[in-house]
């Protein structure tokens, strides 16, 4: 259990003494924090009962990983996805001339972000982010919001404009990946893996065994090859990984999805990032060269990219294979209580690390001849994030903080075990973590965390993983870093999920202003009959 470091005290503008900043007061009833696709749907939702709204973005894009890169979309169960979540899959299907898609461009997907705004008359603020927080009780009465314009890169950078925003709202819904807005308000939370025994989960903590994008012959891991004395080669870890069964503040590894073309003409070339060093991907070279000798030159670009094409059949998202790929093992763990430089700082680490491995395969010749020519067949799409360089604008912050609020989803939710009987929507994905840790194990390297164990059948979320302790904060809803520990959240973190519980907190929200009440004890019956109302699916009929 860990409790936020963030005071919660009064925190004034005396900050800004030195010289005359202006200041904008804003009063809604709902302020929704983080332009996530999450965020996106619960401020249109807020908007359509008639509330009135503000959505802030800390970059200079919205719809957070799905327009990020996140082009093959993770559900589960499509059945389980309804509402204004199944919505926006159907309004990417009309650009496609198709009933809906769940795959897709990142630009469609920015775009179809930007019409639900717009079509519901969001107040949208990008570039700001949260400096401080305002609490009477355990009620947030306002926010301070900096500006602080996104870096080449869309890493939260330093404060380069002065002036200040003050938030003022009856509800606040924290949809950030992070939880910034939870933590600052006093709401406890969680980083990292449980211990096996803390909730009885047979999936949590440490593995003794991984199997999956796993090392499958020996790689050596010393600098010198056979010395332990030299040292480790780069992105392995000190240690020995830890205990079997317990807990630890190790962090699934983060990457970013990847868009790359096989149109001639519309590709830009793989280029190094700065201060590209071959070296790092030693580790990258010895895999590919342990690999059996009679693979020889049918080695595929697939052993170590995911490559998924998006609809048109020209452009992919790429994701994370293999023992070596674009997950940055073991160099996130700082990130989820980090603050913004120190966050900017991983993210471009991570960005480097992912275009590095790219022009790596592109360009080094310890490596097989056809792979390099497999890899530039690709190239980065013109089209695509083109104030990023064509490098997506969100990294994949797949776990930060996880709130403890009123029930806690274990694996026992997502085995039907334990079964929420106030629902808000339902998850489906397997329990899902990607690797934690890369350490050494009898003189090889070795992957540790990976787990990809289905759940038995949607089973549903309740409301009460999503709000905190009422003593803690009685007007906060949090949909993306709800409750829940590390291997179930494994499972609820998808981008449709989110959507759909986001909306959900939309409506709990309104209830909650409308009946002047706490967000914990609106009536949930009368929830519920909203939410099938609006078309969310609370329960899974085979």
């Amino acid at each position: 259990m860990k409790p936020s470091r963030f005071p919660t005290a009064l925190i004034c503008l005396v900050l800004f003494t030195t010289r005359a900043f202006a200041v904008e007061n804003v009063k809604v009833d709902v302020c929704v924090y983080g332009g996530t696709s999450a965020g996106v749907i619960t401020a249109a939702a807020v908007a359509k009962e008639g509330k009135s709204v503000i959505l802030i973005e800390q970059g200079r894009h919205l719809g957070g990983l799905t327009s990020g890169g996140l082009g093959k979309t993770d559900f589960g169960n499509k059945a389980v996805i309804g509402g204004m979540s199944r919505e926006y899959y159907k309004r990417l299907g009309k650009h496609y001339g198709l009933p809906e898609v769940w795959t897709f461009e990142p630009s469609v997907a920015e775009k179809a972000f930007a019409e639900i705004v717009a079509e519901n008359k969001v107040r949208v603020l990008l570039n700001h982010r949260l400096a401080s927080l305002e609490k009477q009780g355990a009620r947030i009465t306002r926010i301070v919001l900096d500006h602080a314009p996104a870096d080449d890169y869309n890493a939260p950078g330093a404060v380069k404009e002065a002036g200040a925003v003050i938030v003022e709202a009856a509800v606040f819904i924290d949809c950030g990946y992070e939880g910034d807005l939870m933590a600052k308000a006093g709401v406890k939370y969680t980083v990292g893996r449980e211990g096996v025994a803390q909730y009885n989960e047979p999936l949590n903590g440490i593995r003794a065994a991984t199997p999956k994008h796993q090392f499958t012959v020996k790689v050596d891991p010393y600098n010198k090859q056979g010395d332990p004395a030299s040292g480790l080669l780069p992105l392995v870890q000190k240690g020995d990984g830890g205990k079997a069964g317990d807990g630890d503040k190790s962090v699934q590894a983060y990457n970013f999805r990847i868009c790359v073309t096989n149109v001639k003409g519309d590709q830009m070339p793989f280029m190094p990032p700065p201060g590209y060093d071959a070296k790092t991907f030693e580790l990258f070279a010895r895999l590919v060269e342990a690999m059996p000798k009679q693979a020889g030159d049918k080695i595929s670009l697939g052993n170590f990219l995911k490559i998924d094409m998006m609809q048109g059949g020209h452009k992919t998202d790429i994701n994370n294979q293999g023992a070596v790929s674009t997950d940055y093992i073991g160099m996130n763990y700082a990130y989820p209580d980090a603050d913004y430089a120190m966050r900017a700082r991983i993210w471009r680490e991570n960005r480097d690390y992912n275009q590095g491995l790219f022009y790596f395969i592109a360009t080094s010749e310890r490596l097989p001849a056809n792979l390099r020519q497999q890899m530039n067949a690709w190239g980065l799409a013109k089209d695509e994030f083109m104030d990023t360089q064509g490098w997506p604008h969100q990294m994949y912050v797949r776990e930060a903080r996880r709130m403890i609020g009123r029930h806690v989803v274990t694996q026992a939710d997502c085995e039907h075990k334990v079964e929420a009987k106030d629902s808000i929507g339902m998850g489906a994905y397997n329990m899902d973590s990607h690797n934690c840790q890369r350490f050494v194990k009898d003189g090889s390297a070795i992957n540790e965390g990976d787990v990809q164990v289905g759940p038995k059948g949607p089973y549903p979320v309740g409301y009460a993983s999503i709000t905190p302790k009422e003593e803690e904060c009685e007007n906060l809803i949090v949909p993306v870093c709800l409750s829940a520990t590390h291997i179930a959240y494994g499972s609820i973190r998808m981008e449709p999920v989110f959507m759909a519980i986001g909306e959900s907190s939309a409506y709990a929200a309104c209830m909650a202003i409308n009946a002047k009440t706490t967000v914990q004890k609106i009536d949930y019956p009368k929830l519920r009959e909203k939410l099938l109302a609006a078309g969310q699916v609370l329960e899974f009929k085979k």
